[in-house]
């Protein structure tokens, strides 16, 4: 496998090599990539049918754990990303047999061309990013697919390319493949699914269903039985809510059992300061519903650290500012409830001291 040298730390990284060939002329792609996940071998077909100018009617890969999910002699299961892709480009997948090499007979040998013919030339070539040995290997793919003939047929590979593939290939869509992941989630019971630490929201009635999130580089999609029930702009996991008005209930409509006013009477059998930080998380979301799921599992750690603890966390929590779940808990496990927060004098005098400065300082 060629190797990329990092120009800052100096640290060797070993790329990764797809390889495809068409059936009847051998005309090849490869590129390098990083890693054989999913995103590179789809952009790798993505790339491969715009280098051949079309796409092919069958696609035949290996039993590869990114293409198959499950290898059946009879029943091979293709990933819903790869068979999705295939569908957008009019083909289809029909992964070989296992323990069949032949039924891959052509690619075993490409990928011997491509070992013998080009990587074996950038074996002493020092490269110094994915784009700049991408680039050599591309150079040296069109010498041996325009200018190399075939020797026992004495034509090249783009001869043959157009004069007996082309005819069969489907034109390629108006619109390349856009790479998108699908992920089961379970919506919250403030209808909203977390998708990568940010919080997307359905239609209210999908409370605590499981759904499909498809995702992309820009967006968010969410289905429920094969119907769409929410399309997002992507967001990065701050934390945050993106939520549509026409997905919340009426003000204080129930769902799933839980309302502002349930939440409120909970908190405060466990005890005021918990009461009273769950009212703050409510008040400092745009909708209240929003905080239903901080609030939820802030009231469920009285299970594993009694009401008492969690009293004294809330009390702390809110002379700090930490108004989250995630807070709370770090401070039931670093026992933090146990040590009183520092407050200032209760009559506000200023504090003296020779570090500081004070407000004469900056006159």
């Amino acid at each position: 496998m060629p190797v990329v040298v990092d120009r800052l730390t100096g640290e060797l990284r070993q790329a990764q090599i797809f390889v495809a060939v068409m059936g009847a002329s051998n005309f090849t792609y490869a590129e390098a990539s990083w890693t054989q996940g999913l995103g590179d071998w789809i952009g790798a077909h993505t790339r491969a049918f715009a280098a051949i100018g079309g796409v092919p009617r069958l696609l035949v890969p290996d039993n590869a754990k990114v293409a198959v999910i499950k290898a059946c002699l009879y029943e091979p299961q293709v990933n819903r990303t790869y068979a999705e892709m295939a569908a957008h480009y009019g083909t289809a997948v029909l992964p070989a047999r296992p323990y069949r090499p032949r039924d891959k007979a052509k690619v075993e040998a490409a990928v011997l061309v491509v070992e013998r013919w080009i990587l074996a030339r950038l074996r002493h070539r020092q490269f110094y990013s994915l784009a700049e040995l991408n680039a050599a290997i591309a150079e040296l793919l069109r010498r041996l697919n325009e200018e190399r003939p075939i020797r026992r047929l004495g034509r090249t590979r783009r001869h043959l390319l157009e004069e007996l593939d082309r005819p069969a290939l489907r034109p390629l869509p108006v619109e390349p493949y856009v790479f998108a992941e699908w992920r089961i989630r379970r919506v919250g019971i403030d209808y909203h699914v977390d998708v990568e630490g940010h919080f997307y929201s359905v239609p209210y009635r999908f409370a605590r269903s499981e759904v499909e999130v498809r995702l992309t580089g820009r967006a968010v999609e969410i289905f429920a039985k094969g119907e769409r029930l929410a399309v997002h702009l992507r967001s990065s996991g701050n934390g945050k809510h993106t939520t549509l008005a026409d997905h919340m209930p009426s003000s204080h409509r129930r769902y799933a059992d839980w309302t502002v006013g349930r939440i409120r009477r909970d908190a405060a059998l466990v005890g005021p300061a918990t009461a009273a930080l769950c009212d703050l998380i409510l008040e400092h979301r745009p909708h209240p519903e929003q905080g239903f799921r901080s609030c939820l599992g802030i009231l469920r750690l009285v299970r594993p650290f009694g009401g008492s603890r969690l009293e004294a966390a809330a009390a702390r929590a809110i002379e700090i500012g930490a108004l989250t779940y995630g807070s709370v808990r770090s401070i039931l496990d670093h026992k933090l409830d146990r040590h009183a927060a520092h407050q200032r004098p209760a009559d506000g005098a200023s504090i003296v001291h020779p570090n500081i400065r004070g407000s004469r300082y900056y006159q």
